[in-house]
């Protein structure tokens, strides 16, 4: 009769000891990566017994929300973004990790006529005659297109048409008809409806936008926040990396 009992108490025991171990991992990451994480993400779930808390937003957003103390336990961010938080100590430097890289693509809604981007005079001759234009405010890829643009000798001309939003949101603007011609990171083409990729930007012009990622000095589950860092570079990750239209950077 005791042998039952004692079973149960090492069930008992075994089952305190799984939950104790499983972790909620505060993430912040950019929609790069978000996107990976949200296919799969359910099956580290599973596997580990850790849930996953996503917060998607710009990089340098959720780097001012860290800068003010706002607690996480991984992040997804631009290379020097990472580095600069790694200097004060809010990365820990060994976790510091280049995971992707993705092109700058042009996209319209799904359906519509895609222009003739295949260089960059052909390029300049989209953007002059689209009647709406969409790329980031901040954000890497935002960041360099307005350089270009400055470059290429055509912001001025296409600024009173041009929307800039503060967040993510340029593709869905775009399947919204909102703007014609959007230009963002070729993987977030990729995983929105009602968008298409006309095309990735010449390749003269062509800046390709790396995601590093690290976690917290200061996580409250670090050893789970690693055990996803290595899950993202397995072997699971890959394929996704590569159907949404991003490098794995080895």
């Amino acid at each position: 009769m005791r042998w039952p009992v004692l079973i149960l108490a090492l069930l008992l025991v075994t089952t305190r000891h799984d939950r104790a171990e499983a972790a909620d991992i505060r993430i912040f990451t950019t929609r790069a990566i978000m996107t990976v994480v949200e296919k799969i993400g359910p099956e580290f779930e599973r596997m580990t017994g850790h849930t996953l808390d996503i917060t998607t937003d710009i990089a340098i957003r959720m780097v001012r929300r860290i800068e003010a103390h706002e607690p996480f336990d991984f992040l997804v961010a631009s290379p020097s973004q990472m580095d600069e938080l790694v200097r004060q100590g809010r990365i820990a430097a060994e976790t510091r990790t280049n995971l992707v890289r993705s092109g700058i693509g042009v996209e319209v809604k799904a359906g519509a006529p895609k222009p003739d981007i295949s260089s960059v005079e052909a390029f300049k001759r989209a953007l002059l005659n689209a009647k709406s234009v969409g790329y980031l405010k901040e954000g890497q890829s935002g960041v360099y297109l307005a350089t270009l643009l400055a470059r290429l000798g055509i912001a001025e001309a296409i600024a009173a048409k041009t929307t800039r939003p503060d967040t993510d949101i340029v593709s869905e603007l775009v399947a919204k008809c909102e703007i014609e011609l959007g230009m963002v990171v070729i993987t977030q083409i990729m995983t929105t409806p009602g968008v298409e990729l006309v095309g990735p930007l010449p390749p003269e012009i062509q800046s390709y936008i790396t995601f590093a990622a690290g976690v917290s000095a200061n996580a409250k589950t670090p050893e789970a926040a690693r055990d996803l860092l290595k899950y993202l570079r397995g072997p699971a990750a890959l394929p996704v990396i590569t159907e949404q239209g991003m490098e794995r950077l080895d």
